[in-house]
C-alpha cells in the first residue's frame, strides 16, 4: 500500500479527491484502521463509508457526505497527545462513557474489528459504528448494552 485516499461520491459517477494520506506519513496500521471506520468527520462535515476499495498500491474510500457533523459538549481534542478511542453511546446523545489511549494502531484495529466490546468500567457492549474523527484526532465507538435495544 503506497497510500490511502477518501473521495466523495458527488453521484452520477462523479467523485472527488477529498484528502490523501501517504503510507510514509500515517502507517500500514493507521490505513487499515481507517478503513474499518462506518464514518469519517472532517472539516466539521459527518462522512459515511460506502464503499473500501483497491487499485494497485492505492486505498481508496469512497465516502459519502451526510451532513454538518453534531458536536457533543463533552468533547476532546487529542492531537498530539497520541492515539485514544472515545466510547459513546448515541441513544443518549452520544455521551462519553469512557476514552482509552492506544499504544500503536494495531490495539486500535482490536476494538474496530469487534462486534462486542470490552469498554473498561461497562464491561461488554455491542458496537454500533465506528468513526474516525480528524477533527479531534481520535477513533469513536458507538456502544449499546448488552440487553438495549437496537435504535
Amino acid at each position: 500500500m503506497n497510500k490511502l485516499i477518501y473521495f466523495v461520491d458527488k453521484g452520477f459517477n462523479e467523485y472527488e479527491p477529498l484528502m490523501e494520506y501517504p503510507a510514509s506519513s500515517v502507517g500500514i496500521d493507521e490505513m487499515y484502521a481507517r478503513q474499518l471506520c462506518t464514518y469519517l468527520i472532517a472539516n466539521g462535515v459527518q462522512y459515511e463509508l460506502t464503499s473500501n476499495e483497491m487499485q494497485e498500491n492505492e486505498e481508496m474510500l469512497i465516502v459519502k457526505r451526510i451532513g454538518p457533523n453534531e458536536n457533543y459538549g463533552d468533547e476532546s481534542n487529542y492531537r498530539g497527545r497520541g492515539i485514544y478511542i472515545e466510547f459513546r453511546k448515541p441513544n443518549e446523545r452520544g455521551r462519553k462513557l469512557t476514552e482509552i489511549g492506544s499504544a500503536n494502531h494495531y490495539e486500535v484495529i482490536r476494538y474496530l474489528l469487534k462486534d462486542i466490546v470490552d469498554v473498561p468500567g461497562y464491561g461488554p457492549m455491542f458496537t454500533t459504528s465506528t468513526e474516525i474523527d480528524e477533527d479531534r484526532g481520535c477513533y469513536v465507538i458507538y456502544v449499546r448494552g448488552m440487553n438495549e435495544p437496537e435504535d
